[in-house]
Order: C-alpha cells, then sequence, then structure tokens
C-alpha cells in the first residue's frame, strides 16, 4: 500500500489539491463569514499564478523533494529512524509532530527577520481572507521553505509515507484554515482544541501587529498555545477586522508583477517581531 502511494504521489497530491480548493471554493459560496469587496476574478487569477510560478521554480531548483528525500535516507541510513529503533507508530506519530513543530517555528522566524519578512508579507498583504490566500506565498520563500523541509527530513529519517501524508494533510489544511467559510462558534470552539479553524487564523491576517503576530499554526493549534503565541480573537470582531498590512492596500498590488517584487518595496515595516521602528528599516 505505502509503495503504491508513493509511486502515485504527484496525481494523490494534485487529486487532493484541486478537491479541497474546489471544496472550500463552494463552501464560502454557501456560507461566508466576511462580506467580499474584491471581485474574485482578479484575486483569484493572480493568487494562482504564484502557485504556477512557484511550482515551476521548485521544479527546475530542486532535483529532490522532500519525500523522495526521505526514501534516499532510508536507503542510505540517514536521520534518527534510521539509525534507531522504533516502532512504525512512534515514527509516524513523532515524524508528522516533528514536521509540525518545525513550520510553525519556520514560520514565526519569518516574521522574526526583517529579510524574511520582506518575503513572507506577501502573503500577508492579500486585502480579503479565503482559500487562495493560503496559496499565495512568494516563489523565493517557497524556495527557502522547501530547503529548510529537506534539512529537516534529512536529520529526522521520518518514513516516505509520513511525509507524504503530511505535506497533503498541511496543504489541505492550509486551504482549509485560510477558507472564508462560516462555522457555528460551538463548534469552532472544539475544531480548534485539534486543528486550526479558519476563525484562529484570521485573527494571524489581522492588520494590527499584535495579531499578526499570534496564531503561527497552520494545522496543529498546540504549538501556539504551549509556546505563548496564541490569541484567541481580534479585537475588531471578524466581520468588521481589516485584513492584510498597512503596506500595499491598492488593488494593483494584488498583480502577479507587484507580488513578486514586493521584497524589494519600502521599509520592512513594523509587523517583524520585536522591530524598533525608531530605526531607519533595511
Amino acid at each position: 500500500m505505502t509503495d503504491l502511494l508513493l509511486e502515485n504521489e504527484a496525481m494523490l497530491r494534485l487529486s487532493f489539491f484541486l478537491g479541497i480548493l474546489i471544496a472550500m471554493a463552494i463552501w464560502e459560496l454557501a456560507a461566508p463569514r466576511r462580506r467580499r469587496e474584491i471581485p474574485r476574478v482578479l484575486r483569484w487569477t493572480n493568487n494562482l499564478g504564484v502557485v504556477v510560478v512557484d511550482t515551476i521554480l521548485v521544479r527546475l531548483t530542486f532535483p529532490i523533494v522532500a519525500v523522495g528525500l526521505a526514501l534516499m535516507a532510508e536507503e542510505r541510513g540517514w536521520g534518527l529512524f534510521n539509525v534507531i529503533e522504533a516502532p512504525a507508530w512512534v515514527a509516524f506519530v513523532v515524524s508528522l509532530l516533528a514536521l509540525d513543530l518545525a513550520i510553525y517555528l519556520q514560520h514565526v522566524m519569518f516574521h522574526a527577520v526583517p529579510a524574511l519578512w520582506r518575503l513572507h508579507r506577501m502573503h500577508h498583504a492579500d486585502l480579503e481572507f479565503d482559500v487562495t490566500t493560503g496559496l499565495r506565498f512568494h516563489p523565493v520563500e517557497i524556495l527557502l521553505s522547501m530547503g529548510i523541509k529537506l534539512a529537516v527530513v534529512a536529520a529526522l529519517g521520518p518514513p516516505a509515507a509520513v511525509v507524504l501524508v503530511f505535506e497533503v494533510v498541511l496543504n489541505g489544511t492550509a486551504m482549509f484554515n485560510h477558507s472564508n467559510i462560516r462555522i457555528p462558534l460551538g463548534l469552532d470552539r472544539i475544531l480548534r482544541l485539534i486543528v486550526v479553524t479558519p476563525d484562529m487564523h484570521r485573527v494571524h491576517h489581522s492588520v494590527h501587529p499584535r495579531e499578526t503576530n499570534s496564531n503561527f499554526g497552520f494545522n496543529l493549534p498546540w504549538w501556539d498555545r504551549l509556546l505563548g503565541t496564541y490569541l484567541a480573537q481580534p479585537r475588531d470582531g471578524h466581520e468588521e477586522m481589516t485584513i492584510g498590512i498597512e503596506q500595499f492596500r491598492t488593488r494593483r498590488d494584488l498583480w502577479l508583477d507587484r507580488m513578486l517584487i514586493q521584497p524589494v518595496l519600502g521599509r520592512a515595516s513594523r509587523y517583524a517581531i520585536n522591530r524598533d521602528d525608531r530605526k531607519p528599516g533595511p
């Protein structure tokens, strides 16, 4: 079964991607959480355009990606779980948790370092919050993220099937928790104990820096609670809160060409964690 999954990795990932994207888009139409102000065709064409650019660059830059590296590590005895003997379920659970923690810490780092924030702010500069926001990342950030992920896989030596499951789940939860969908408040309180919900992650896309620098989790909500970065609700409420950052607030800034050059425009702004704005920006 594992061999079958790995042999069909590309088709499996594409199928889940398209299925979840379509399901979330339909849910957004049926039960939106916030009123839409910007035409969907403007944002969606450009946000999905970023996905195409990201995918091409990753394929051109990396001869091997995470699942392939996990297979290579297993063959050559690289990484923790290829050195020690551990029950399969232990390797599965610990690998999933470790990979998710690495994504959380990486996300915090991209907020903490002004140079990295310049890349990551493209994700935050979206003026609305929906399923395509979860796909909108600068190509250079994607390449750096892939490099970090490969380093973690090489050090950890997780089973290749676990890496595939993690990547599919992470991609799906990123689309889910960025979706403009209405979930009953009682159900949301229960769900956010085990998964990052849209209401939980939307706080992270607030224009207020304190809220932007909270709720870093993409998949599991536990790291935010354990490490003190959890914030339950936005101060302005979900319907009235302003999405985005104080820079790049025109519709022209939503175009693909402008998104790609955002890292070199203006200051790194006050969203980088612990940044002293009394000093000139880089």
